[in-house]
């Protein structure tokens, strides 16, 4: 058992907010949020003068599949636009050090998930930075890319898709055949001989059909307006990744066919085309109407300490620091289906927790002194 003692609590859970108070873990878990806590066979951590916060959530990243200067790429299989039998599990290596470099950046859940080369690339999964049990849920989305990196995969290859519109048609293809699929299962009943042939890519599409889970987009600029054109016309959700230029469809993305948009990096280079906007103010913009909005790594692809660097961005562009803090925290963990475990602070919830010298979203000194995962330390600054 564990009690942190007088700490300044952003818990980031809507029936709490923030605290002057102590916190209680036992067994992995927040078991107790309140003052002047008992501290009985516990260990004591005083945390007098600082701030607590959720562990950050980072709702789009490919640490552990994909090496430093994609050296390996084993979330990258680029052989052929659908591969949606794939699963982002089977391409992760839990001992990777890139882990511990998340970890340092206060990342206890990352949102990991296929590389972007393909139309529809595989099951998304959420997954902890240490600890025991780090299968966080499985699958939490279906990865999808449209624009650039598709077109500049295929176009090597002298194939199809190398257009906007053979990606379109390549995603709707693939969704209108899920559906097709569904329907003759659904027709067979229980006759095993009218069953269709069992097809793992069209099985994972079903949750995405049934809304279960949503289509996890790799989209910029114009692309978003593709990708919820058929979000429409499928009625599934989708989440809008990377997003620049997003601002340019405030009206349009409060669309609920959008589960969330995850902005980021924005130390992206532009790039001519769908890569000619870099807009951190949509982060106040969507969060204003309502519309679900985190941030995201993208690592190892990005610098280390990207998710503090884009909630200052969005303070610098008029968002207030708390609501800053909630996109890589509650709002990551809602986008990402994970929030009734992690991304605030509540009883009940695993106990992976931050201690900061400031709230980061707020100071550019914060300091972050202590990570624990699942009410483990696992990273301690060094004084």
């Amino acid at each position: 058992m564990l009690v942190i003692k007088n700490a300044t609590i952003y818990t980031m859970d809507d029936a709490t907010g923030v605290v002057q108070a102590d916190l209680r873990i036992d067994g992995g878990k927040i078991a107790e949020i309140g003052r002047d806590l008992s501290t009985d066979g516990a260990q004591v951590i005083d945390a007098a003068g600082k701030v607590v916060t959720p562990g950050f959530v980072d709702a789009h990243s490919h640490v552990g599949g994909i090496g430093p200067g994609m050296a390996e790429e084993d979330l990258n299989e680029l052989t052929t636009p659908l591969t949606p039998e794939l699963d982002a599990y089977y391409g992760i290596n839990p001992d990777d050090k890139q882990f511990k470099n998340t970890i340092a950046q206060g990342i206890t859940t990352s949102c990991l998930a296929p590389g972007s080369g393909n139309v529809v690339c595989g099951w998304v999964m959420a997954y902890k930075s240490a600890g025991k049990d780090r299968v966080v849920r499985r699958p939490v989305a279906m990865k999808g890319a449209m624009g650039i990196n598709p077109k500049g995969v295929y176009s090597q290859k002298n194939q199809s898709p190398m257009t906007r519109m053979a990606i379109a048609n390549t995603m709707r293809t693939y969704l209108r055949n899920v559906k097709d699929y569904m329907k003759k299962k659904a027709d067979a009943g229980d006759d095993a001989a009218k069953m269709p042939p069992y097809d793992l890519g069209l099985e994972h599409g079903i949750p995405v059909i049934e809304k279960k889970i949503p289509l996890k987009v790799h989209s910029y600029m114009h692309d978003m307006m593709t990708v919820l054109e058929i979000a429409k016309e499928f009625d599934i959700l989708i989440t809008l990744d990377h997003a620049q230029g997003c601002s340019d469809y405030l009206e349009e993305l409060t669309d609920p066919h959008v589960h969330g948009i995850i902005f980021g990096p924005t130390s992206a280079q532009l790039f001519p085309g769908e890569g000619g906007k870099l807009d951190p103010e949509c982060c106040k913009l969507f969060d204003d109407r309502g519309v679900p909005i985190a941030v995201m790594t993208d690592a190892p692809v990005t610098v280390v300490n990207m998710l503090v660097y884009e909630m200052g961005e969005a303070v610098r562009h008029g968002m207030d620091p708390v609501r800053a803090l909630a996109l890589v925290t509650s709002n990551a963990a809602k986008i990402v289906g994970v929030e009734d475990r992690v991304g605030s602070l509540a009883v009940g919830k695993d106990a992976d927790v931050l201690i900061w010298t400031k709230l980061p979203s707020e100071a550019t000194d914060a300091v972050l002194e202590r990570v624990l995962i699942d009410g483990e330390t696992v990273f301690e600054k060094e004084t």
